[in-house]
């Protein structure tokens, strides 16, 4: 968030970007960036600004009707008053007329996450005589980076989720061999049972999938259409869960039901191999100091994959951010596939590695870690990954 004692960090940030300010927008909550920075809260149904230069005072820009929105702006900082059209569009050119501004933009939408700010407003910004540039590093650095009291909440949970996973897989091969086999929805369902026993939550999910279900990477168990599990199904579980106030941890594991089929067995090896080498590049370049983008670690895992022939079947990006708003944040993702992530990943931000191969009709395979960068070190969650087929 801004406050008085941040200010300091942002505008060294600017600084270094060379950019003279941040221009946020927000419009009855499409800038989850600019509400979370701002703090605004109450009715908000108007447009607001804030402009944070890079020297100076940062000033903000409040409809007439709605000053309870900026509860949260120090008193010591400038508002100015609009309720006009042309008052608004006279404050924001005495602000960034000639200066290089950073908004929440991304060129050519190659950063889905950052490009938050409507077309209109960046025509008027520019009408207004400023370069707009993308704020995307700025959301990164301060949007984005976890503290430590985040970091070890998602490590604890991470472990929780392990636990529960590959006992999930016992559960569900003893249902299959006394005869009595459980379904997708009802593995599901006792999963979410031991998230609440132990004191985390999840949003939705978590996704079972068996066999061919688990060719849809977007797979959700229902009990309006179960699918019972069966000797010598693909079990692919994706699973989900935080403490209060804490960070996601998200993993996926892998189990067959009997012996894993030749063909299972070969894609696992690949996917956990395309898995490894994305660790290994972020492992190597993080202990160097060297930079690496999200793009970089996913054309890592994605050779892999194209070498075994599985290209085409590898269809979305490595990995993505998690944040504390969001398990699918606004970080870096590893991602040179969906979007052109050209983001360094600094030391504070997280997200999930998990390459996939997917086989309509057939099945799917999935191995999905977290990964963390720390000073010259990379932190991958749970402690113990999965490097075999889990067979029950």
């Amino acid at each position: 968030m801004l406050t008085p004692e941040t200010l300091p960090a942002v505008q060294a940030a600017l600084a270094e970007a060379d950019v003279d300010g941040w221009l946020l927008y927000d419009f009855r909550g499409i800038n989850p960036i600019s509400q979370a920075l701002l703090r605004a809260e109450g009715l908000a149904s108007r447009r607001m600004f804030a402009w944070i230069p890079r020297n100076g005072t940062p000033v903000a820009i409040t409809h007439a009707i709605e000053p309870g929105s900026w509860a949260h702006w120090p008193a010591t900082w400038d508002r100015r008053v609009y309720a006009s059209w042309k008052s608004l569009e006279s404050e924001i050119s005495s602000l960034v007329r000639g200066k290089k501004v950073a908004m929440e933009y991304s060129p050519g939408d190659a950063v889905p996450v950052v490009d938050r700010v409507p077309a209109g407003v960046i025509e008027m910004v520019r009408a207004a005589g400023a370069t707009v540039v993308t704020s995307a590093n700025l959301v990164t650095r301060f949007f984005a980076v976890w503290t430590q009291a985040q970091l070890e909440s998602h490590r604890r949970a991470a472990e929780i989720i392990a636990r529960i996973a590959k006992e999930a897989f016992v559960r569900a091969g003893a249902s299959v061999r006394s005869g009595t086999p459980l379904a997708e929805h009802e593995l599901m369902r006792w999963i979410q049972l031991e998230f609440t026993a132990s004191g985390l939550s999840t949003d939705h999910g978590p996704n079972v999938s068996a066999s061919e279900n688990g060719a849809n990477p977007h797979y959700e168990p229902s009990p309006e259409a179960p699918r019972v599990l069966r000797a010598g199904d693909c079990v692919l579980i994706d699973l989900w869960a935080v403490e209060p106030g804490g960070i996601y941890a998200d993993q996926t594991w892998m189990a067959s039901i009997g012996a894993p089929s030749p063909k299972v067995q070969q894609v696992w090896n690949v996917v956990r191999d395309a898995r490894d080498a994305a660790i290994s590049l972020l492992r190597e370049r993080v202990a160097s100091g060297e930079a690496v983008r999200g793009a970089e670690a996913d054309d890592a895992a994605r050779r892999v994959i194209d070498r075994a022939g599985y290209g085409a079947a590898f269809t979305h990006r490595t990995g993505h951010s998690i944040d504390a708003r969001a398990l699918h944040g606004s970080g870096p993702n590893l991602d040179n596939l969906e979007t052109r992530e050209e983001r360094v990943l600094i030391p504070g931000v997280g997200f999930s590695i998990e390459p996939g191969i997917y086989l309509a009709g057939e099945f799917g395979v999935r191995t999905e870690v977290n990964a963390y960068i720390g000073e010259r070190e990379l932190i991958i969650t749970p402690k113990e990954i999965q490097r075999e087929m889990i067979v029950v």
